[in-house]
C-alpha cells in the first residue's frame, strides 16, 4: 500500500503570504456591486384652475407655483390673487387656484340736500316765521371703486367726491319773545351769528344776511374802509382723500349786492390776521399757518401775503410782503398785524416782541421786547394791538413780572402801555397797570370832536386771573386819565374777550355808540352816558365791524 507523506515542517513564505493576499482582495471586489447613482427628482403632478379651466402639468419636485403656471401658459394680471403664492415651492402632488382680479371705476352725480338753519329775530313777533332765503340743492360726483373677484362684485367704495355745485341751506327767521326798540345807526354795521355773515344799516331793526353758508369760523370778519366789501374765513370741509386737512379758506363779498356772491380769495389756512391794505382799491393782506394734527392744530408760518382783486371778485395779483420765519419763543402759534389809520407804518405782534414791519426791506424792528407767558396749554399770548389816529403812538400790553416769583414768565401782571414810535425807536408809557393780558385797547379814529382822544379798552375783572377772567368795557383818555368803567354793569357777569368797535361818525344829534356782544348778544354802548342798549336776542353773535 502507498503511504501519504506530510510534511510537517512547511512553512509558506512571504512573498507566498502577499499573493494570497492580493487573490482574497480581488474576490472581493469581484464580489462587490456598483454605488448606486442619485436619482432623478421624482415628477409630479400640478392641478391648474383658472379662467374656468383646469389644467394639469407635469413638473419636478421643488419647481416654484410660478413656473407651473408659466408652463401651463396662464399669465398673470397686475391685481390677480394666486393660492398658494408664486413663489411657493410644490413638493408633492398640489392644486393653484387663480383668482381673477379687476376693478372699474364708475361716476354718478348725487343731490347734496339743503339744511334748513333757523334765525331768531326779535324785531318779529313771538312765534312768527319768514323765509329770508329758500333752499337749494347742490350737486357732488361721486366716483366709486368697484372690484370684481372671477367677474363676481365683492366691494363698492368711494374713491373721490367732487361737489360741482354747493347746496344753499333755506333760512328761516323766527319772532322771539322780547323785541328791542330799533335805534338809528350810521354806517353799516355787520355781525356773525351761527356761522353767518349779516348786515344792518340806517337802524338795528333793518337788517339782511349776506352770507348764508352756515360755515363761517370767525377767525376773519373785516369791513373794508367804505363798508361795500366784507372779508371773512370758512371752515373747510373734510376731505378723506387729502393726507392733510386745511383748516379755513379766506373769501369776500360785496355785500352791496342785492344777492352777495362769495368770491374765494384761494387763500387758506389764515387763523391770526388777515385785513384790508388802507387807501388802496381792493386789496388784502393775511398770515398763514401750515395744519398739523398735533395741538393747537397748526404750525404759524409768520409770514405776510397780499392779494388784490378786480370788482368781479378776480384775483389780479399775488406777492409775499413777509417770508415764512419761526417768528421768535412760541412763534409756532403766530403774529398778528395792525395798519396805522394813514396805512404808512404796519405794526406787528407776537409773543415775545411789539414793533414795525419795514415793508421794503422785508425785516421786523422792535420796539419793545416782551416777556412771553407761560401759558402751561397748547396756546401762546399775544398782546393787542391799537393804534392812535395820528399814527404817533401805537398801544399795546405788555407782561410784566411779579416780585418773588422764580420765573418771569409766570407772572399774572400785564398793563395796557403807550409806544409813542419815532421812526425805528419808541418810548414805553404804562397807561393801566394791572389791565389783564386781553385788553385790546382801540382808540377812537372818527371826527366826532366830543370824542378825539379816547380809547377803549377791556379791563379784567381779576387781573391775577385775567387769562381766564372776563372783563368790562372801558374808555379813558389818551393820556390814561378819566378812566369811565362803561358796561356791563357792576355785579354783572363780564364780557368774553375781545376787541371793542367804534361806530361811524353818527349823523345829526345821533348818539355815538361803541358796539360788543355780551352773552351772544349785540349791545351798542354810548361812550358819552354810558346807557347801553341791546339790539339781538338770538344768542349766537361771535363777531361786529362797523364802518
Amino acid at each position: 500500500m502507498g503511504q501519504t507523506i506530510h510534511n510537517r515542517n512547511f512553512k509558506p513564505t512571504p512573498r507566498l503570504w502577499l499573493w494570497f493576499c492580493l487573490f482574497i482582495f480581488i474576490l472581493s471586489l469581484a464580489g462587490c456591486t456598483p454605488a448606486a447613482q442619485s436619482a432623478e427628482p421624482a415628477a409630479i403632478s400640478v392641478t391648474i384652475m383658472a379662467d374656468g379651466q383646469q389644467k394639469q402639468v407635469s413638473l419636478p419636485a421643488g419647481a416654484t407655483v410660478q413656473t407651473a403656471l408659466e408652463k401651463a401658459g396662464v399669465a398673470l394680471g397686475t391685481l390677480d390673487r394666486v393660492e398658494p403664492p408664486t413663489f411657493t415651492a410644490l413638493t408633492s402632488a398640489a392644486s393653484i387656484q387663480v383668482t381673477r382680479v379687476r376693478e372699474e371705476f364708475e361716476v354718478e352725480e348725487t343731490t347734496i340736500a339743503f339744511e334748513t338753519q333757523t334765525v331768531y329775530n326779535e324785531s318779529l313777533p313771538d312765534g312768527q316765521t319768514m323765509q329770508i332765503q329758500p333752499g337749494q340743492n347742490g350737486v357732488q360726483q361721486i366716483t366709486y371703486r368697484r372690484v370684481f373677484e372671477n367677474d363676481v362684485e365683492i366691494s363698492r367704495t368711494i374713491f373721490k367726491t367732487l361737489v360741482l355745485s354747493e347746496a344753499r341751506p333755506e333760512i328761516l327767521m323766527v319772532g322771539v319773545q322780547t323785541p328791542f326798540i330799533p335805534i338809528t345807526i350810521s354806517g353799516r354795521l355787520a355781525y356773525l351769528t351761527a356761522g353767518n355773515a349779516w348786515v344792518m344799516e340806517g337802524t338795528t331793526g333793518t337788517r339782511r344776511p349776506v352770507v348764508t353758508s352756515g360755515d363761517l369760523d370767525g377767525r376773519v370778519f373785516a369791513l373794508s374802509a367804505n363798508g361795500e366789501w366784507l372779508l371773512y374765513t370758512r371752515k373747510t370741509a373734510p376731505n378723506p382723500a387729502a393726507e392733510t386737512q386745511d383748516i379755513n379758506s379766506l373769501w369776500v363779498v360785496r355785500v352791496t349786492d342785492e344777492n352777495p356772491v362769495p368770491v374765494d380769495l384761494k387763500a387758506k389756512n389764515v387763523i391770526h390776521f388777515a385785513d384790508w391794505v388802507p387807501y388802496s382799491q381792493l386789496s388784502v393782506v393775511y398770515s398763514t399757518v401750515e395744519p398739523r394734527s398735533t395741538a393747537p392744530g397748526w404750525q404759524a408760518n409768520n409770514d405776510l401775503q397780499r392779494v388784490s382783486f378786480n370788482n368781479s371778485g378776480r384775483v389780479v395779483k399775488q406777492e409775499e410782503i413777509l417770508p415764512a420765519s419761526s417768528g421768535g419763543i412760541y412763534g409756532w402759534w403766530g403774529t398778528t398785524y395792525a395798519w396805522s389809520p394813514q396805512g404808512k407804518e404796519l405794526a406787528y405782534a407776537r409773543p415775545d416782541s411789539v414793533g414795525l414791519v419795514d415793508v421794503d426791506t422785508q425785516q421786523l424792528i422792535p420796539l419793545v421786547d416782551i416777556i412771553p407767558f407761560q401759558t402751561r396749554g397748547d396756546w401762546a399770548w399775544v398782546p393787542g394791538l391799537g393804534w392812535s389816529s395820528d399814527s404817533r403812538v401805537l398801544f399795546t400790553v405788555v407782561h410784566t413780572p411779579l416780585p418773588g416769583l422764580s420765573s418771569d414768565e409766570a407772572s399774572p401782571l400785564f398793563d395796557l402801555t403807550a409806544l409813542v414810535v419815532n421812526r425805528s425807536q419808541a418810548q414805553a408809557i404804562p397807561m393801566v397797570s394791572p389791565s389783564g393780558m386781553f385788553a385790546y385797547p382801540t382808540p377812537y379814529n372818527g371826527e366826532n370832536p366830543r370824542l378825539q382822544g379816547q380809547i377803549a379798552y377791556l379791563q379784567a375783572i381779576f387781573t391775577e386771573q385775567s387769562d381766564s377772567s372776563r372783563y368790562r368795557l372801558v374808555i379813558m383818555d389818551r393820556d390814561g386819565s378819566n378812566k369811565t368803567t362803561l358796561f356791563p354793569d357792576s355785579g354783572s357777569p363780564g364780557l368774553d374777550p375781545q376787541k371793542a368797535v367804534w361806530g361811524p361818525q353818527p349823523q345829526g344829534d345821533s348818539d355815538p355808540w361803541v358796539a360788543v356782544y355780551y352773552q351772544g348778544n349785540l349791545h351798542l354802548v354810548n361812550p358819552l352816558t354810558g346807557q347801553s342798549q341791546q339790539v339781538t336776542g338770538d344768542g349766537s353773535i361771535g363777531r361786529i365791524d362797523w364802518k
